[in-house]
């Protein structure tokens, strides 16, 4: 059988570029990091292909120094690896696939929709699980048999769930897609009512992966949410807070980016500060630095976390202590005797003494 090759006769037009990289690796990077690995990736579509740093520097309008640095940095994220030949010289560079484990994804969600995270804000009410039923995300533990998913469909409810989730999705579901719903009502508890809020959430918010709507829904399950009532107030309670720390630091008019996010969800979750604290904090990085800082005031707020600050009133003896020892260092310095002066080369010698009074007398009486 003669083998057939097919050639392709027009390059590439589009570099895609995947969406978890751009909001969790993208913002903590340098620019010309970026630059250097979104070429890499364009560079693919030519592969195998040879170039040399100076010609990968060259079309970047940056320093081979730039490139070296920019290859380094990305190897340490595991998304590039290089080989070197036996004299030490780079050969070689393969772009890694980006790895989105459950556990990062869950992380990755939480980083760019405050929802998923709505039940460490504040302590959710208790969740009343049937012990039969698990959690678990795992399709072992969401699959379910044939005849109960014949039996739920036959159920009014979720034959009108079923309906308006492939009206809000723009397509028929999968068998997958319908299994995970029906899973949301049988295996997570949450009502139809609940689960149709749920995925209007998620479209609303341009997110149609059955993924991502089933990571919100153990998010909600997780957090005690059960109603649509109690999932709204949740949202509008986690945004509000977002809004009045962009208030605090003087910015209005606009959302909050990924990287705000994380470092306010850092703030009222893991350190578990009072929007009053925040907000102190806040108000201090204007004092200081004259501008908007989250940079300046995550050192503010991570400092009064080691110190165990709980309260405006734990700032104010802070303060205190802070102001009694800059007194205590300013008298120590200004009550610090002078360093004595090198002693002078001409009183080496021992002094004479003499007595001028008698010196007198003796001229007078000659």
């Amino acid at each position: 059988m003669n083998m057939i090759t097919l050639h392709n006769s027009s390059k590439a037009e589009v570099t895609i570029l995947s969406n978890y990289f751009i909001d969790h690796f993208m913002p903590e990077a340098n620019g010309e990091f970026v630059k250097v690995y979104i070429y890499l990736v364009r560079m693919l579509a030519n592969a195998p292909l040879s170039f040399s740093l100076e010609k990968l520097a060259d079309s970047l309008l940056c320093t081979e120094r730039d490139v070296i640095r920019a290859l380094k940095y990305w190897v340490k994220q595991e998304l590039i690896a290089l080989d070197y030949d036996s004299s030490k010289t780079l050969c070689g560079i393969t772009v890694l696939p980006i790895n989105v484990t459950p556990e990062s994804s869950l992380s990755y969600m939480k980083e760019i929709d405050p929802a998923l995270s709505q039940g460490i804000v504040q302590e959710p009410p208790k969740y009343q699980q049937d012990t039969s039923k698990s959690l678990s995300p795992s399709p072992e533990a969401s699959a379910l048999t044939p005849d109960r998913i014949k039996e739920l469909k036959q159920n009014e409810d979720i034959v009108q769930l079923l309906y308006i989730a492939e009206q809000y999705l723009g397509k028929t579901l999968t068998s997958t897609e319908m299994q995970k719903i029906l899973f949301f009502y049988d295996g997570l508890s949450l009502s139809a009512d609940l689960i149709e809020y749920l995925i209007e959430y998620c479209v609303s918010r341009n997110h149609k992966s059955i993924r991502y709507i089933e990571t919100v829904a153990l998010a909600w399950a997780e957090a005690g949410i059960t109603t649509v009532q109690m999932a709204k107030e949740a949202n509008s309670r986690y945004c509000k807070e977002y809004f009045s720390i962009l208030k605090a630091l003087g910015i209005t008019n606009r959302n909050p980016i990924d990287s705000e996010i994380v470092l306010m969800d850092k703030w009222l979750k893991d350190y578990g500060f009072s929007m009053e604290l925040i907000q102190e904090a806040c108000s201090r990085t204007i004092l200081q630095t004259g501008q908007p800082s989250f940079q300046y005031a995550d050192k503010i707020l991570s400092g009064w976390t080691k110190k165990k600050v709980q309260t405006l009133d734990d700032i104010r003896i802070l303060d205190a202590e802070h102001k009694k020892r800059k007194l205590l260092k300013s008298a120590q310095t200004q009550t610090k005797p002078a360093a004595s002066s090198a002693p002078n080369r001409f009183n080496n010698f021992q002094q004479r003494e003499y007595n001028f009074d008698e010196y007198e007398k003796r001229l007078l009486n000659q």
